[in-house]
């Protein structure tokens, strides 16, 4: 990936729909004068120095379509033909049916002496011509695909993916929407990509990130001042820009200046959910750390904690918080804790809704909802326009769909749009959320969103949300900045995941591993500055 830099801060990097692609190309030749042609030169070159890189002299085959994408290939397959490589040019349109600067290097690559035949010789006179390459280049479809692929580019789509042989797409693998990452019928599985510019949505949303393979994001020669515009809002937070948000720590200070948490959680079966969420928090600097737990678990809590304090809270002597804790968790709020997180492990019942609703209208400062918390809210997403603190909501897809119950929107729905239904809550709510998942997302009332780039399949297990709580809550309370916590403390969580499972492994992987791992992740990002 590339780090950009503006006016000495740095910036995370622009992740941008196929409108917004489409709108810095056209600038870049109407405002700044370079003509489509040299971009298209320069994106093939890029193709080619990086399949140079990864794969070395080979035996290719380009899958060229009508659109600049191919236009894109036939010039990859010019430069490798012009460097000795055995190159073969497969055309899935009539040469005339070209768009005017794909006819262009179609003319070029010819004169060159490229092997330049249509799609049909596959099919009808040569059925396993592909085979006996050793490398495909896609450069069909590219991103201004907007309705489900069909016909003869499906079957041919098809034919690429049996092959079995490595893939590089230009730009987006073909059959995959730049937008959301959706396959649209039938789609290309490339090993690696190379695209220009910028990142497309779907090159990270998935399935389009798997299918995508590796990603190369390649400077081509669009305007600095277009490929990190204000006006575009989804990021995708890199090392550097994500080690520049931690808070600076000054040597005149004390365990003050670094947050008091109050940490609600826990029931009875679920008291590990509330020591995970405090260590957690510890770990990511928080000053001092409180938990709110049920009165009839306190000699549990108190014989488990070491640094954390406890606040005992009324329930009706079943292990879980009654309604009654409401008044003595806003107590605590306004004489002492700087942050409130509520919900791991809590249960849910008619009272812990009460409790919510009462903390959410009366909290003096910011709230982190998670788990039971969330799902104690179910269906009453309306209460959360009553706060006057900032919210940090961190659901996965199934507790989301509960909030938005009234909405009929599936599990399945919010995983097909990610980033928009994130933005569209975190709007209508005026809410900081958190949507767990592959990949985790995060949405700001302003109408920013960011997509988290660490994290592995090995944190698919019990607790990890309630040690990814713990973390947002302690860089909350460190900075006071809602967006920086939620960044931080999503992209710290990931990596000390991916650290704990190089040394553990995935399947071993458990939530207490990744608050082990905190220190090291806290290394590896400072490695950065």
């Amino acid at each position: 990936m590339i780090n950009y830099k503006s006016d000495a801060i740095i910036c995370s990097m622009k992740v941008v729909t196929a409108k917004e692609m489409r709108d810095i190309d056209a600038k870049t030749v109407q405002e700044f004068g370079i003509s489509s042609l040299v971009l298209m030169e320069r994106a093939g070159l890029a193709v080619s120095l990086r399949i140079k890189e990864l794969f070395g002299r080979k035996k290719i085959v380009v899958i060229s379509g009508s659109g600049n994408n191919g236009g894109d290939g036939l010039v990859t397959a010019r430069h490798l033909h012009n460097e000795g490589w055995d190159v073969n040019v497969f055309l899935t349109s009539a040469p005339g049916d070209l768009s005017r600067d794909a006819k262009v290097q179609y003319k070029a690559a010819e004169k060159f002496g490229v092997s330049i035949q249509p799609i049909e010789e596959i099919f009808v006179h040569h059925p396993s011509i592909l085979s006996r390459h050793a490398l495909i280049i896609d450069a069909i479809l590219g991103t201004g695909l907007s309705k489900p692929v069909t016909g003869a580019i499906a079957d041919v789509i098809s034919l690429i993916n049996k092959t079995g042989l490595p893939v590089v797409a230009v730009d987006i693998p073909s059959g995959v929407s730049s937008d959301n990452g959706q396959a649209m019928g039938n789609a290309v599985k490339a090993s690696c990509t190379v695209t220009f510019g910028l990142p497309k949505r779907g090159h990270l949303l998935y399935p389009g990130a798997a299918l995508s393979g590796r990603l190369c994001v390649e400077d081509i020669g669009f305007p600095h001042m277009l490929i990190t515009s204000a006006n575009m809002n989804i990021e995708y937070p890199e090392k550097a820009y994500v080690s520049s948000l931690i808070p600076v720590r000054d040597k005149y200070s004390h365990k003050g200046h670094y947050g008091h948490v109050l940490i609600v959680a826990g029931s009875r079966g679920k008291t590990g959910a509330a020591r995970m969420a405090a260590k957690a928090c510890l770990r990511t600097g928080a000053g001092l750390v409180t938990v709110g737990i049920p009165e009839s678990l306190a000699g549990v809590f108190q014989s488990c904690f070491t640094e954390e304090m406890t606040l005992v809270l009324p329930d009706k002597g079943n292990g879980m918080l009654s309604s009654g804790a409401s008044q003595a968790i806003i107590d605590f709020i306004h004489k002492t804790a700087h942050v409130l997180a509520i919900g791991p492990g809590t249960g849910v019942s008619k009272d812990t809704t009460k409790i919510l609703q009462d903390i959410i209208r009366e909290s003096s400062c910011p709230i982190v909802i998670d788990a039971d918390g969330i799902n104690s809210l179910g269906g009453k997403k309306k209460i959360l326009r009553h706060a006057n603190v900032p919210l940090i909501l961190t659901p996965h897809p199934g507790e989301l769909a509960k909030l938005l119950h009234d909405s009929g929107m599936e599990t399945s729905d919010i995983e097909k749009d990610r980033i928009n239904t994130s933005l569209s809550f975190a709007k209508e709510t005026n809410t900081y959320l958190v949507l767990k998942g592959v990949p985790t997302v995060i949405a700001a009332p302003d109408g920013r969103a960011f997509i988290n780039a660490t994290g592995n399949p090995g944190m698919a297990s019990a607790g990890t949300g309630d040690v990814l709580t713990g973390m947002i809550s302690g860089f909350l309370g460190q900075n006071r900045d809602p967006l920086h916590a939620c960044i931080l403390g999503v992209y710290l969580h990931g990596l000390a995941g991916d650290i704990a499972a190089s040394q553990k492994g995935q399947h071993s992987l458990i939530a207490t591993d990744i608050i082990e791992s905190i220190p090291a992740a806290f290394h590896s990002l400072k490695a950065q500055e």
